[in-house]
């Protein structure tokens, strides 16, 4: 069972790292955005230097020579040109560089994600996903593309500044410098409390946008139930909780931001009225102190720069440390290794399907299958009838190795689906659902679930044959339609058959039918049934059924209570012993269940099917 990773310093750090193992693919490309920086910034802090000289070198002296004026003005307007080039191609490079990072980060995210197992769905909001997929790879893009140009520019800046103030006058620089061991302590002061407000705001919003998913998903039952104010008031709470904590961070943000500002302004009065007593008793020109407080406004400007992206980086550092978390989870389910991997022919597959003493459960130290064995041999009708939660669809599950099994095996032909790569498992096994997932997109492409190498003709003829093909020519764009989210504007019976197309075109060798024909009406489950007679044959079959009558006709009967058989044999003999099937068989009559038709016919050939009720 994967863990919640504890967010130590340690884990955030390699959350870090393992951002910036994205740059590294960029190193030549980051290296000539350095050079451009340093250039650019070193041609900004050329021109007071320019100022001086005109004022002490040239203004301030007798006879000073005009051409030389027109040389350094000359100089400044061409420093002036090389700043705006130098930027204009360092801020071009690094968001070239930086979109290509994100782009990379969300592409290896959302693969990762689509790579886990089951079990990871289960315990993880959607809501969180969805922020992990939009807002944090937003907020690592603003890292890549302005804060770290900003501390990059900034911390070289601070530099070259501090290296041309102690040129000019060392005594001066050093007093300029005496507020940064206070500029540091702030600064390590208020990270905590800036990181614990912007984890806030993150955890806010991803329930704010969690509880949104949950009642878009959910609408048409919170209008039938008449919950809208109720939703709305919880809504409205989240929204409010939001609101608060980002009041906080703002306010926390201001306090920092405003006292590095006090600070400049302080230092810079100082040097005023230093520099102006040292030029009334001539022993500083005025060129060097217009210089100087030309860089020491320069000088707390990056500072001040630097304290402002504080918020910016201690959001970037929450965003990455959410997708280190992310990305650290490891699949439950993994891929044979390749010394035990086992390499199958689809069209060897019979469809014997064998479990031995297996043990299973969705959570620690809670059993739902216990010790169960079954055999299926091909070409044989079982059904599995129990009350809900006896361990029906857990037995799907195992099946298609959404979860794995504590202990025994199953086998398909013999071979542990344990050592069979998952890919080809699933090519293996065949699911429809109960309410069936549509895509947005054509109808062809759902079909064939967006695989262009499955060729239009095959998608054609796969509707033809379950018998959609007269309700799609009747559509203005046919097998072009456009389809909404979840197929909407399409009934339960047309969505379904959709399905079953889908299992014409990929041919499983397994097919699972997970309660398929439950919200259908007569009429459509009888279509849907006439299409399904044609696909059993050959596959194993394993059906989930509401209806007993849908299964009366099944070789065996296998009755399943609290995860274990209780009781196994045809539809007479098990209501002959008058046991927990005969019951269930009446309370189900007690119903006014209809004696429907059987859901799965028995079919002469290889295969094997397994209804479950």
């Amino acid at each position: 069972m994967s863990k919640p990773i504890d967010r130590t310093h340690k884990e955030r750090r390699t959350g870090l790292r393992f951002m910036l193992t994205y740059v590294k693919p960029h190193r030549s490309t980051f290296m000539l955005i350095f050079i451009c920086t340093l250039l650019g910034i070193s041609a900004d802090l050329l021109q007071p230097y320019l100022v001086k000289i005109v004022i002490d070198d040239v203004l301030t002296k007798p006879g000073h020579d005009i051409r030389l004026l027109f040389v350094i003005g000359g100089s400044y307007i061409g420093l002036s040109v090389l700043s705006f080039v130098f930027t204009y191609v360092q801020d071009n490079l690094l968001q070239h560089v930086g979109q290509n990072i994100v782009v990379r980060i969300r592409k290896d995210l959302f693969r990762h994600i689509s790579n886990l197992s089951m079990s990871f769905f289960d315990r993880r909001p959607l809501g969180a996903l969805v922020t992990n997929v939009s807002s944090d790879t937003e907020t690592v893009n603003q890292f890549f593309t302005n804060i770290s140009l900003s501390l990059m520019r900034d911390g070289i800046t601070l530099l070259l500044i501090i290296a041309m103030m102690l040129k000019l006058d060392a005594v001066l620089a050093l007093y300029s410098m005496i507020l940064i061991p206070v500029i540091a302590g702030i600064a390590i002061g208020f990270r905590p409390m800036l990181r614990k407000t912007y984890e806030q705001t993150r955890l806010q919003l991803s329930r704010l946008i969690s509880f949104l998913a949950e009642n878009l998903a959910g609408m048409n039952i919170i209008q039938v139930f008449h919950q809208e104010k109720k939703q709305l008031d919880k809504y409205t709470k989240l929204n409010r909780l939001n609101l608060e904590v980002n009041f906080t961070k703002h306010r926390t943000t201001i306090y920092f931001n405003r006292t590095f500002e006090f600070l400049g302004n302080l230092a810079l009065a100082f040097l005023v009225w230093a520099g102006g007593m040292a030029v009334f008793n001539h022993s500083l020109e005025v060129g060097v102190l217009f210089a100087f407080i030309t860089y020491i406004r320069q000088f707390f400007q990056p500072i001040i720069q630097i304290t402002q992206q504080w918020d910016k980086l201690q959001s970037a550092t929450v965003s990455m440390d959410r997708l280190w978390q992310v990305f650290s989870i490891r699949p439950e389910v993994m891929d044979p290794r390749l010394e035990n991997r086992k390499d199958i022919v689809l069209s060897d597959i019979k469809g014997r399907v064998d479990f031995e003493n297996v043990c299973f459960g969705y959570t620690d130290g809670i059993d739902v299958i216990s010790n169960l064995n079954l055999q299926i041999k091909s070409g044989e009708i079982i059904g599995i009838v129990g009350e809900t939660g006896a361990g029906k669809s857990s037995i799907l599950n195992m099946l298609g190795r959404f979860y794995d099994i504590r202990s025994g095996s199953i086998r398909i032909d013999g071979i542990d689906i344990r050592d069979i790569p998952q890919a080809t498992l699933h090519r293996i096994i065949g699911f429809v659902q109960q309410d069936p997932h549509l895509y947005s997109g054509s109808i062809l492409e759902n079909v064939r679930l967006f695989n262009s190498a499955i060729p239009r003709e095959e998608v054609i003829q796969a509707c033809k044959f379950v018998g959609l093909d007269p309700f799609l020519q009747r559509l203005n764009q046919g097998y072009d339609t456009q389809l909404s989210e979840r197929g909407g504007g399409l009934s339960a019976g047309e969505r379904q058959l959709l399905s079953l197309a889908r299992i014409v075109v990929y041919q499983p060798k397994l097919l699972i039918l997970d309660e398929a024909t439950a919200h259908l009406d007569s009429h459509t489950e009888q279509m849907v049934q006439n299409a399904l007679q044609h696909l059993t044959t050959g596959r194993t079959t394993l059906v989930v059924a509401h209806r007993i009558s849908t299964i009366i006709d099944a070789d065996r009967i296998m009755v399943m209570k609290q995860g274990r058989i209780v009781e196994v044999g045809s539809h007479q003999e098990l209501l002959a012993r008058r046991g927990y099937y005969a019951m269930l068989y009446k309370q189900s009559l007690g119903k006014n269940e209809k004696k429907d038709s059987v859901a799965v016919s028995k079919e002469k050939g290889e295969g094997s099917v397994l209804v479950t009720c």
